[in-house]
């Protein structure tokens, strides 16, 4: 046991031991570049150390330069002229390797809507346009009843029995259903967005920013302008949310 009285072994022993119990002795594991950090310290301390006085540092420094200049250290001078270029090449590959990730998905939340579309033979205008059943605000709660009706019927299955994206076969579809209860969604659209959305679905999206990822039916064969005009009241009812008004987007 001798050889532990070396100054390089003591040293070489004190960095594999905080290495060890600083990557396996701390839980949860601290991250790497903490590790890094505390590891320059104590190779800092370590040195430090060693080089307290003149006779420590010969002491230290003596099994280094053997290595390096003694003819009877060859094959150890050959071993480390082979596994230092091959070490730090691995380290560099490591470094400048492409990692194994999911290409970014680069696509908008709310695609920007046409200024009018065509429905059912006719031309709507979007932009500017305002929910027809709030101007009669006695017929209002029937208009919203009759969207609970149609909404039930139609869109709980993916939307959810709470407007929460959560339906029967929301866990089919990546990326979910939208969450009407989210107040990044409805919130912050004015219905006749909504309005285009329901009507044109995901096959009606726009052509930039393609390919779009949404199973969203289009429902203008299948649901009347009123029909859609009332599932959008009751979305806004039913969450508690307000409709972005168009002189707000000004």
């Amino acid at each position: 046991m001798s050889f532990l009285r070396s100054r390089f072994v003591q040293a070489v022993l004190v960095l594999v031991i905080a290495f060890v119990v600083l990557r396996f002795g701390i839980q949860p594991p601290a991250p790497w570049s903490v590790l890094t950090l505390y590891m320059s310290i104590v190779l800092l301390a370590v040195l430090v150390f060693v080089s307290s006085d003149s006779d420590s540092w010969r002491e230290f420094v003596r099994p280094i330069r053997a290595t390096l200049i003694s003819p009877d250290k060859r094959r150890a001078r050959l071993g480390l002229l082979i596994a230092l270029p091959l070490l730090f090449g691995y380290y560099a590959y490591t470094q400048a390797a492409a990692k194994p990730q999911a290409p970014p998905e680069l696509r908008a939340v709310h695609p920007a809507p046409p200024a009018s579309m065509p429905f059912r033979g006719k031309e709507i205008q979007i932009t500017g346009l305002d929910n027809p059943l709030r101007k009669d605000q006695a017929t209002f709660k029937k208009h919203v009843a009759a969207g609970a009706e149609i909404y039930i019927r139609n869109c709980l299955y993916c939307h959810g029995d709470n407007l929460d994206g959560k339906g029967h076969f929301a866990y089919g579809f990546n990326p979910p259903p939208a969450n009407f209860q989210d107040p990044g969604t409805i919130a912050m659209l004015q219905e006749a967005y909504l309005f285009w959305r329901i009507a044109k679905g995901g096959p009606g999206l726009p052509k930039e920013s393609t390919p779009w990822n949404s199973v969203m039916p289009a429902w203008e064969d299948r649901l009347t302008e009123g029909q859609i005009w009332q599932v959008i009241v009751y979305l806004y009812d039913a969450t508690g949310q307000q409709p972005r008004r168009w002189e707000e987007s000004h």
